[in-house]
């Protein structure tokens, strides 16, 4: 059974950074489709960044180009959400979650169909 737990999120200024976390287990292959994803108040949840294992292609949102890196550390089955020079848009609960399938698709479509999630953490960046 695939387990995601996330940590890693907390209050901080625009223009601050931030690093989540998201400690993996149970994946029978790199067929994976992994990521994070976030949901702002009153808003629809949407893609942040996503990428299969075992590829080399990570797909971004636009609006956090640039400024996010995702990484995964395979030795400690941990994958990371870099967050640098945030904004208050950036609030939001994230999620890490992990399913079978396009990362591409997960990207655009707000992680539907994505059958495995991890709690979500809070990010808070202030103005």
């Amino acid at each position: 059974e695939v387990q995601l737990q996330a940590s890693g999120g907390g209050l901080v200024q625009a223009g601050g950074s931030l690093r989540l976390s998201c400690a993996y287990s149970g994946f029978a292959s790199d067929g994976y489709a992994i990521g994070w994803f976030r949901q702002a108040p009153g808003k629809a949840r949407e893609g942040v960044s996503c990428t299969n294992r075992g590829d080399d292609v990570t797909y971004y949102e636009d609006s956090v180009k640039g400024r996010f890196t995702m990484s995964s550390d395979n030795a400690k089955k941990t994958l990371y959400l870099h967050m640098n020079n945030l904004k208050p848009e950036d609030t939001a609960v994230y999620y890490c979650a992990a399913g079978v399938g396009g990362s591409y698709y997960f990207l655009r479509s707000g992680g539907n169909g994505m059958r495995h999630w991890g709690q979500g953490t809070q990010v808070t960046v202030s103005s």
